[in-house]
């Protein structure tokens, strides 16, 4: 366990525009930043992270909240592990409490997974460089390839022991569970024993974007037909091939600085290219190229150089790719090598900008490559010509871009001389197509889902259990949002006087005014922040004075630099919010995050222009109460009515009179509020 001292100081140091920097690429949108959402698929950049409140969040999936959400969310890790990492990330020292027992048994299966593969990380990096064999065979290895201790430490290589079993008795003697160990893929449990899945090998850590380890590659050096030459950790809860690529972790930020990645094909081609120089390549480590990894690349960069050696039966496997970047939005550039060469051996005999130079000339775009290279084997035969220009034409209908769509069709037509309007029409048709595909795939989902409910209908019908009543919507969330909203931002300003001259908050305020009609927020989520936000503001300490932030017309007509009152109000008023944003409990910050955040900002002329009608918050405020009453009233009223029809079927008399005085008096309450001039929104 943490001490809440440390908590405070990770809160406070833990900026979220540099913890999210690390997953996303941002870019400044007016006092906010902007970014590819990293929890969903989407082209449009709807993430926004807003380093003035602390808080991220997504306005196309709504996940997001503060550094220590974040962390929680992207790397699925408890609330303590996520702050461990973001106490290592600033050098903030972390005295755990010892944990007892109980508390260590309930540590999550992914925390003792990654657990077991730092462990081995470690392990097969200390075996590499202190151990006999290690030296003998890994460490002269990773020397004849021409791999420095540099680039050793920077991506973790190491070496596994020949003998059987060597490391998984180093780990059970550690006090690792044998069963993590299976599932993590380091040991194989079988009928001959446990066995390392990974002896005799030179082994490969891989990382994610935050440079967890999540598996291992390992290789064989010793020449053998009966065993793989590579072999990889199998997949597991921490560890899914499509959605890693090797070296992202190492090349993240020379990504983001370059506004380039050059994707290859193994371990050796990063390593060799990262230790030239070129630091923002990674790799899908031998596998075929994933959405999922397209995906990873995007978040930092739209434009990606694919490298491919000599080979021409490898370039016509792998060109497959070509076209899933170019579903994703990519900009594709395409580099062919000198035949003999990869990017491991051309790295290896060219320095930096030997090789920058050679990737930036002989770069082409992903049309020219695609039909160079089809047209060799096309030749003068005019249908492999017609299949060829359909392979183009294919590749260019999935670009998601019209505009970008439109100028490669304009290329290749030139090209390939053939009229543009043909073109077109063929896209038209591929497009068509796709898109019944995908309609008749979403039909046969829904289908699907329909079947499932009616079964587990059927299933109900069957069993004496009672169904579970199904939970009312809340008619009145519009209004207990827009409060909130309101709390968030001003709840700890005072903004009232009480009889006796002492100032009330405004989350006091709202506390009194409610109570006098008997009226709680419905939503659950809404009360436990109305709660914290309440007894944050009992203490003086917590409130902004009113002189903070209010200064007359006349007098704020007389500042010299309005621009600075106004930002100093909005560092008093940020309090009470950066509180909830960062508060402990997960649901109130979330609902915190989920509510306060804001899409648009005033620009610095309207903060100006509008700095002084800070007074008309009191009004605001009486005009969300009042909104809050108004509705509250109408559903009474709207339960009396069916009450009394009730009454009337039944000749209840009696009852029914003294519901037609309630009636009379929650109508005579609603047109007192509608005086008052409650605003009412429209298209309720």
């Amino acid at each position: 366990m943490i001490d809440q001292l440390t908590i405070d100081k990770i809160m406070s140091a833990a900026k979220i525009e540099e913890v999210v920097g690390e997953y996303v690429s941002l870019h400044r949108r007016g006092v906010n930043l902007k970014g590819l959402c990293p929890f969903h698929s989407e082209k449009t950049p709807s993430f926004v992270v807003s380093p003035s409140k602390g808080i991220c969040h997504c306005f196309g999936c709504g996940k997001g909240g503060n550094p220590v959400n974040f962390i929680m969310e992207i790397e699925q890790v408890n609330y303590y592990e996520a702050l461990k990492m973001l106490a290592k990330k600033y050098g903030i020292e972390v005295e755990e409490r010892e944990l007892t027992d109980e508390q260590k048994a309930q540590r999550s299966e992914r925390e003792a997974l990654f657990a077991a593969n730092e462990f081995a990380r470690d392990y097969f990096s200390d075996i590499l460089t202190n151990n006999a064999e290690g030296r003998s065979v890994g460490l002269t290895y990773f020397r004849e390839r021409g791999i420095n201790d540099a680039s050793i430490k920077t991506f973790q290589l190491g070496y596994s022991l020949s003998e059987k079993d060597a490391f998984t008795k180093e780990a059970l003697k550690k006090g690792f569970s044998k069963e993590y160990l299976v599932k993590t893929g380091l040991t194989l449990d079988n009928e001959f024993g446990v066995v390392d899945r990974f002896r005799g090998r030179v082994i490969y850590p891989v990382q994610t974007i935050s440079g967890k380890v999540v598996a291992f590659g390992g290789r064989i050096l010793k020449k053998s037909d009966k065993l793989a030459k590579y072999v990889n950790s199998p997949e597991s809860e921490i560890y899914h091939k499509s959605d890693q690529l090797y070296g992202i972790y190492q090349a993240k930020q020379d990504i983001v600085r370059n506004d380039r990645c050059y994707l290859v094909e193994g371990y050796m081609d990063v390593i060799s290219m990262h230790q030239s120089g070129i630091k923002n390549v990674v790799a899908s480590s031998g596998t075929s190229l994933t959405t999922g990894q397209i995906r990873l690349i995007h978040r930092f960069t739209n434009n990606v150089t694919v490298l491919y050696d000599g080979d021409a039966a490898g370039i016509h496997a792998s060109i497959r790719g070509i076209d899933m970047l170019l579903a994703e939005g990519m900009n594709i550039k395409v580099v062919s090598l000198p035949d003999g060469e990869d990017p491991d051996s051309y790295s290896q005999t060219h320095n930096a900008d030997e090789t920058v130079a050679f990737l930036e000339n002989n770069a082409v775009d992903f049309l020219k490559f695609k039909t160079q290279l089809l047209m060799a084997d096309a030749g003068n035969d005019p249908i492999k010509r017609a299949q060829l220009i359909q392979d183009i034409v294919k590749s260019i209908s999935v670009i998601p871009d019209t505009i970008t769509r439109a100028v490669y069709v304009r290329e290749c037509s030139r090209m390939m001389e053939i009229e543009e309007a043909m073109l077109f029409n063929e896209i038209d048709r591929i497009r068509l197509n796709q898109s019944t595909q995908e309609q008749k795939e979403a039909e046969r989902q829904r289908l699907v889902e329909q079947l499932k409910e009616r079964e587990r209908k059927a299933t109900a019908t069957t069993t004496t259990t009672a169904p579970e009543p199904k939970k009312a919507a809340n008619p009145y969330f519009r209004e207990e949002a827009d409060l909130i909203k309101f709390i968030i931002r001003y709840g700890a300003l005072y903004l009232f006087t009480d009889e006796d001259g002492s100032w009330v908050s405004a989350v006091d305020f709202i506390k009194r005014d409610l109570e006098i009609d008997n009226i709680t927020f419905k939503n659950t989520a809404f009360q436990k922040l109305f709660a914290a936000a309440y007894e944050h503001c009992q203490s003086p300490e917590n409130c902004v004075p009113y002189e903070s932030v209010f200064a007359d017309e006349t007098s704020f007509a007389k500042l010299e630099d309005k621009a600075a009152f106004y930002a100093n109000a909005e560092v008093e008023l940020e309090k009470l919010s950066r509180f909830l944003f960062n508060n402990s409990d997960y649901e109130v910050s979330q609902t915190a995050t989920n509510i306060g955040i804001e899409k648009y900002h005033l620009s610095k002329s309207q903060k100006e222009q509008y700095g002084q009608n800070y007074h008309r918050l009191r009004d605001d405020l009486l005009t969300l109460t009042r909104a809050l009453k108004y509705k509250v009233l109408l559903s009474a009223i709207s339960e009396v009515k069916a009450e009394i029809e009730i009454a009337d079927k039944e000749h209840d008399e009696q009852k029914r009179k003294a519901l037609l005085e309630k009636y009379q008096q929650l109508n005579k309450a609603k047109g007192i509020l509608y005086k008052e001039k409650v605003y009412i929104p429209k298209n309720k």
